[in-house]
C-alpha cells in the first residue's frame, strides 16, 4: 500500500524518478520517523509526509517531516553540519539534540482551535525550523524571529486569554476550504506570501467553521523549538500558554480573504 508521501519536484530533479517512484510505493521510505522539523515521531504509513533533501557540498541526506511542520524541498546545508547528522544517523556518535539543522530556517504552521473570551477562535501556529538571521546578517546576533516580527506590528503575547489586535494589511488566504497562505503588504501594494503552502494545507470542519463565522484567524508565532507538532489542541495550547509566560510568543489578528 503507498505511503502518505509527498514529494517535491525540486526533490524529484535531485533524486531521480526512479527513487522517487520507489518512495511513493513504499520501497525505500520508513515507517515510522523522527521529523526533522519538530523533532517528534511520525509514521508515513497514517499521516502525510514530507520528504525533505539536505544538501552539502558532497554529502546529501534524504529525512522525512510532517506535511504539516514542512513542504517536501531541497534545503542546501553546511557540509559540517550534514556529516554530523550522518554520524548520528548511523550512531558513530550521540544523538545531536539540535538535530539536523538547516542554513535558512523554513516557517511551519499548525492550524488548531484556541478558546479566548469563551469562543472557539481560529488559529495558525508559526514555529520556524531553526533560529532565524536578521538579512544581511550571519547570524552570529541571535535569533532574530520574534524582533523581527514585533518591527512588523506583531504583538507581545504574554496572556492566552486575550485576543490580539488586527494587524492591517495582513491578511489569511483561503481557498476551497484550504489553507494557501499568509498575506503581507507588498511594496507596490498589492499584497505578497509571507508563507505561502507548498501544496494547500487542509483544515478541519471545525477550524473552517469557525473561521468563516469570525472572518478572522489568529496568528501566534514563537521561535523555533518553543511549540513543537502537538497531536492535540489542548496540548498545542498548554504549549502556547507556556511560551508566553516565558515572553516567547508574539500574536496578531488577520481578516479572512479567499472562502
Amino acid at each position: 500500500m503507498p505511503r502518505m508521501l509527498d514529494v517535491s519536484e525540486d526533490v524529484r530533479a535531485e533524486i531521480g524518478d526512479a527513487e522517487a517512484d520507489r518512495l511513493l510505493v513504499g520501497d525505500n521510505a520508513p515507517g515510522s520517523y523522527d521529523c526533522t522539523s519538530c523533532r517528534t515521531p511520525g509514521d508515513s504509513d497514517q499521516e502525510r509526509t514530507s520528504t525533505v533533501l539536505f544538501i552539502g557540498d558532497e554529502t546529501a541526506v534524504l529525512a522525512f517531516a510532517h506535511a504539516t511542520c514542512i513542504p517536501s524541498q531541497v534545503v542546501q546545508v553546511a557540509e559540517d553540519q550534514l556529516q554530523g547528522a550522518v554520524r548520528s544517523i548511523t550512531g558513530s556518535e550521540p544523538q545531536n539534540p539540535e538535530g539536523l539543522m538547516p542554513e535558512q530556517a523554513v516557517l511551519g504552521i499548525t492550524s488548531g482551535l484556541v478558546l479566548i473570551e469563551d469562543d472557539l477562535r481560529p488559529a495558525l501556529v508559526v514555529e520556524p525550523t531553526g533560529p532565524v538571521a536578521r538579512p544581511g546578517t550571519d547570524g552570529s546576533g541571535g535569533d532574530a524571529f520574534l524582533q523581527l516580527l514585533l518591527e512588523q506590528g506583531f504583538r507581545s503575547a504574554p496572556d492566552m486569554n486575550r485576543l490580539p489586535d488586527i494587524l492591517p494589511g495582513w491578511s489569511v488566504l483561503l481557498a476551497m476550504g484550504q489553507l494557501h497562505a499568509v498575506l503581507q503588504p507588498g511594496s507596490g501594494g498589492a499584497p505578497v506570501a509571507w508563507w505561502q503552502a507548498h501544496q494547500p494545507l487542509q483544515v478541519t470542519e471545525g477550524w473552517r467553521a469557525a473561521v468563516n463565522k469570525s472572518q478572522t484567524v489568529l496568528v501566534f508565532a514563537a521561535p523555533a523549538g518553543s511549540i513543537g507538532q502537538q497531536p492535540r489542541e489542548d496540548l498545542l495550547r498548554d504549549a502556547l500558554e507556556k511560551a508566553a509566560v516565558n515572553g516567547l510568543l508574539v500574536a496578531a489578528a488577520m481578516p479572512l480573504a479567499g472562502t
